[in-house]
């Protein structure tokens, strides 16, 4: 796919509901796939697909956004949007990534973080803070892919990683860029010069080493599933060998790059 477009236009390539969302690619990367549920205080979050998956020899935990493409599948999944039950299903489960020595696979696709009142009451500021927290300590590989918007601390409470890749089409910020001209200019409508300003686009992160690696996209629009695979089975090739301790110290230098 054609890599000159601007960024608004990307934008809208992100959130193109005809895009591959996660659950595509696990059926696409995994020989196998097994869905866990629940966070254990409170409840399940369907915009959080949490489980484990084989990829050839390897047993890989996955953290992955899930959205919906109907009204009744966004009802399920929240739009994509994480709430404080999906980031402690995600911290219980990297948890157990740890102790059986799993590396980890977080597929993003959020606006953001779910922001209602209920989610605020459930502790959602401490729930991501506490995944951001405890995916930095993990002394297992971690590899984040964003494979569409990467929204804001909702994206960020799963892109704490060894390497963090973006789809060539896919997006990663603050916030949105509706958000971004809401707070600048009192006006949402410069949405794309907030996008153009927000240097959120694959090849301008790539170009700052905020991201690793940019995957690209078919031209109908997302990765294609096998070469994501063979990406995939290379960085755990890669990472398998690591002390825990060197993945770490890594992992801190990294983010102290940025």
């Amino acid at each position: 796919m054609e890599n000159n477009i601007n960024a608004w236009a990307k934008v809208q390539l992100a959130r193109d509901k005809e895009r591959p969302y996660a659950a595509d690619y696990i059926d696409e990367i995994f020989d196998e796939f097994m869905e866990l549920h629940g966070d254990r205080l409170s409840g399940d979050d369907g915009a959080l697909i949490g489980g484990i998956g084989r990829v050839g020899d390897f047993y890989v935990t996955v953290l992955a956004q899930q959205k919906g493409r109907t009204v009744k599948q966004n009802m399920k999944r929240n739009f994509g949007m994480v709430s404080p039950e999906g980031y402690r299903k995600a911290q219980r489960l990297a948890r157990m990534s740890e102790k059986f020595h799993r590396p980890i696979l977080c597929l993003v696709d959020t606006p953001g973080a779910f922001c209602g009142i209920e989610a605020e009451e459930r502790g959602q500021g401490e729930a991501i803070a506490q995944t951001i927290y405890q995916m930095s300590g993990l002394k297992t590989p971690i590899l984040s892919i964003i494979i569409g918007e990467g929204g804001s601390g909702g994206a960020l409470a799963l892109a704490v990683a060894d390497e963090v890749w973006m789809a060539e089409n896919a997006v990663y910020s603050i916030l949105s860029p509706e958000g971004f001209a809401s707070t600048l200019w009192k006006d949402s409508a410069k949405a794309p010069e907030a996008a153009d300003l927000m240097k959120m686009t694959a090849p301008e992160l790539l170009e700052m080493g905020v991201v690793e690696k940019l995957l690209p996209e078919k031209e109908s629009g997302g990765i294609e599933g096998q070469e994501l695979r063979k990406e995939v089975l290379a960085f755990l090739s890669t990472y398998d060998k690591m002390d825990g301790e060197q993945l770490v110290s890594r992992r801190y230098e990294r983010f102290r790059g940025l």
